[in-house]
């Protein structure tokens, strides 16, 4: 395991307490019934007339802000959910957890053959071959992962800063909402004066009235109705407000839990996912490194038993040539017969060249007598004859 995962996953398990410690904080739960001016405490009396202080029938201005600092604070509280409120499960921390998905989906280990060669397509491109290939490719993977690990981790910070916030929110919403029912019990209660009291008590005033105040009592009788009215409205208007803000209740609790259950896979990808792709992927290195060293020594295996076979083999054949020598007298028997009738051969033609040259001899030596014979009888003949030139010729022959 890399030391950046290792750090990683040192912070994703401090996280995960802090992950519980939110996780553990109870919220209060809205309260549904409003409770009436004369059935409320002390304390939540006293708010109501507080409220209800707050209301000058006269003027109308009054009417209309009736509960306004209140729906103020409501506009703050929504533009803080419209910012917090986002789909997390697609947002950056989802795209971060499909990105780490992708990058181990991509490296595929079943195409990996540490007997194959490169092609000659791949060597043509000049491609690493299969096992350089794969190791470039884990440490790519390896540093990916890193990458998206420390991504995620600042994706779960901003949550946990999230879910801390929308604690807060829901605090401040479930505020406004009791505020927002202190002011509607504060205008229910003056409407009831109003109908109870004020207004008939107008109504006897301007019946009593002199003619020539009656108009303007009655001007008045009427202006106090439509306040009345007016204010009625506002009660309506607190009410439909109340209501939305008791739905964004449960909808900021909503989000939250969606916030918590993300924090939670994401912190699982970390301490639990992402150890095991590293431990798969660094087995799949081990296997393929064991690998080139079984082929290097099945190689080496191969290499020395054709050693053994060649070795054998000669000294096989060396040693037959060796004893053969050794066996062998100083002179084959078959060259000794071979020279020995070659040598009477040569012996037996000695012989018969001697006996032919010794008849030739005989030979030559009745012919030369006989040559020598016919010569002399051919001289004495010559000379015999009396002439100059047979003489001459017996004389130079030694006749």
């Amino acid at each position: 395991m890399s030391d950046t995962v290792a750090n990683n996953m040192q912070k994703a398990q401090a996280s995960q307490k802090e992950v519980e410690k939110v996780t553990a904080v109870v919220l209060a739960e809205p309260k549904n019934e409003l409770v009436p001016l004369a059935a409320a405490d002390k304390t939540t009396s006293a708010a109501i007339n507080k409220r209800m202080a707050e209301l000058d029938m006269s003027e109308t201005t009054s009417i209309i802000s009736f509960g306004s600092s209140a729906q103020a604070e409501l506009q703050v509280i929504s533009q803080s959910m419209l910012q917090g409120v986002r789909n997390k499960d697609v947002g950056p921390a989802g795209d971060s957890l499909r990105q780490i998905v992708t990058t181990i989906r991509g490296f595929n280990v079943s195409e990996l053959d540490v007997r194959r060669k490169r092609s000659w397509w791949e060597a043509l491109l000049g491609r690493m071959a299969p096992a350089a290939q794969f190791a470039a490719r884990f440490e790519t993977v390896q540093g990916q992962i890193d990458k998206v690990t420390d991504d995620l981790l600042k994706h779960e910070h901003v949550l946990l800063k999230d879910i801390e916030s929308l604690d807060v929110l829901y605090d401040k919403t479930l505020t406004f909402y009791d505020e927002l029912g202190l002011y509607i019990t504060a205008g229910e209660a003056k409407l009831s004066d109003l109908d109870a009291k004020t207004i008939p008590a107008k109504e006897a005033e301007v019946a009593a009235a002199p003619e020539d105040k009656g108009v303007m009592m009655a001007q008045e009788l009427r202006d106090m109705r439509a306040a009345r009215d007016d204010l009625e409205r506002r009660v309506h208007d607190l009410k439909l407000t109340r209501q939305v803000t008791m739905q964004s209740l449960p909808s900021i609790r909503l989000v939250q839990e969606n916030d918590k259950s993300l924090v939670t896979k994401i912190n699982s990808t970390l301490i639990n996912t992402v150890p095991l792709w590293e431990t798969q992927l660094a087995q799949a290195v081990t296997i393929q490194r064991s690998a080139e060293a079984a082929v290097a020594v099945r190689e080496a295996n191969d290499l020395t038993n054709e050693l053994l076979t060649a070795n054998a083999e000669n000294l096989r054949s060396a040693n037959k040539m060796i004893r053969t020598e050794m066996e062998r007298g100083v002179f084959d028997i078959e060259a000794i017969k071979k020279a020995n009738a070659d040598l009477i051969g040569t012996i037996e033609e000695s012989l018969q060249i001697a006996d032919e040259g010794k008849r030739k001899r005989a030979e030559a030596e009745t012919e030369l007598k006989n040559m020598e014979a016919e010569l002399k009888s051919t001289l004495s003949a010559a000379k015999a004859s009396g002439t100059a030139s047979g003489h001459n010729i017996a004389s130079s022959a030694g006749a």
